[in-house]
């Protein structure tokens, strides 16, 4: 990048991970180097996001900009501000396909002159009904072919991108947020749960979405309950659309699962708990599982999407996507064999230290956007 160039980052609406990572990158590249000054970093995005990602005093400037999760009639008002917004930048960089798309869009409209580079980074694999995955796959399409530069956060990203016709595309870099270290003793935080010596606690973190594969989850703890020879609680931090629908499957199967909805003590659960499991049916790089690694906490984890490139094959316990017998059976292993369970510990915080920082992500993006 040139001396004080100016990067306009775009996201659309955000469930939270997106939307953290976007702050984390607006706030690093506009961070002075040895080099010289930062980028004038201006971010565009739904104004509910406002706060989280330009926060006062900040060097970041934040323009409201509508950009929803599904098509509407004021998506030209969009790509009309995208392209007022674009035309001064050097870099137009946005996260996720609609934000990708529409960016696109808004910057090939402009005269070649002043057209700023496009890149793209793809977050999620589109899932859905039929309506859902045949608009995805035509903004896939104008992404791939539009943008100079996409990134996908997994292997399987990067290659949907490449046979679609992207030209440049490379795997982006999301490391997790510096996530203060447990301030409770586990002891405390399972008394806190109602949990009396002997009981196991298997913890799940993360939103109700079916991405999650949280029917698998209540299958596995129904499961893990027949095998296992004490008392278990399975606990899953997290709020979203699939809660009702899960109230009534854990009381149809008569699952040990309990739910705790959105919690701010995450660090402390994962230090608690005696194993933590991802039932997830895709994911790019979880930030959860990022942070688990961290505290060395002992994991089942889905071989989903690029969970695998997070965890290394040591990390975690890789099994099967919507494998309940697997899942169970290897948490039942982990927590009846104390060896093995101390040996996975270490190995996660040895996979921890090889996993990329804020630092990497900044030097992998100064070089695409040169």
């Amino acid at each position: 990048m040139r001396e004080q160039a100016r990067v306009l980052l775009v996201l659309g609406s955000s469930a939270g991970g997106v939307a953290r990572h976007v702050a984390q990158v607006a706030e690093a590249l506009g961070m002075p180097t040895a080099d010289g000054p930062g980028a004038a970093v201006h971010v565009a995005g739904p104004p509910a996001l406002a706060a989280d990602l330009a926060p006062a005093g900040g060097r970041v400037v934040f323009h409201p900009v509508p950009i929803t999760d599904r098509p509407r009639p004021g998506d030209a008002a969009v790509v009309g501000r995208l392209r007022t917004l674009a035309s001064g930048a050097d870099v137009l960089h946005a996260h996720g396909l609609r934000a990708g798309a529409l960016a696109v869009l808004a910057a090939r409209s402009l005269p070649r002159a002043a057209r700023p580079q496009v890149v793209v980074t793809l977050h999620n694999l589109p899932v859905g009904g039929r309506a859902v995955r045949t608009v995805s796959a035509v903004l896939e399409r104008v992404v791939a072919r539009g943008a100079d530069v996409v990134l996908g956060v997994s292997g399987d990203l990067v290659e949907r991108a490449r046979v679609l016709g992207a030209q440049t595309v490379e795997r982006a870099l999301v490391p997790a947020p510096a996530r203060p270290t447990p301030g409770a003793d586990p002891a405390a935080v399972r008394s806190a749960l109602g949990l009396s010596d002997g009981v196991a606690l298997v913890l799940t973190v993360g939103r109700l979405a079916p991405q999650k594969g949280l029917d698998t989850l209540v299958h596995a703890a129904a499961r893990l309950s027949t095998i296992h020879a004490g008392a278990v609680l399975w606990a899953v931090a997290g709020d979203g659309p699939l809660h009702d629908r899960l109230v009534s499957h854990i009381a149809e199967l008569d699952a040990p699962v309990r739910l705790l909805g959105r919690r701010s003590d995450v660090a402390d659960l994962f230090a608690a708990a005696d194993v933590v499991v991802s039932t997830a049916v895709w994911e790019g790089q979880p930030i959860g599982v990022q942070e688990a690694l961290q505290l060395g906490a002992v994991m089942v984890v889905t071989d989903a999407g690029g969970t695998r490139e997070v965890t290394g094959d040591t990390g975690a316990v890789l099994v099967p996507v919507g494998d309940a017998d697997a899942i169970a059976q290897a948490v039942e292993a982990l927590l009846t064999d104390p060896a093995e369970h101390a040996a996975q510990s270490a190995r996660a915080r040895a996979r921890a230290a090889d996993l990329p920082d804020l630092d990497d992500v900044v030097v992998q993006l100064r070089r695409v956007y040169s």
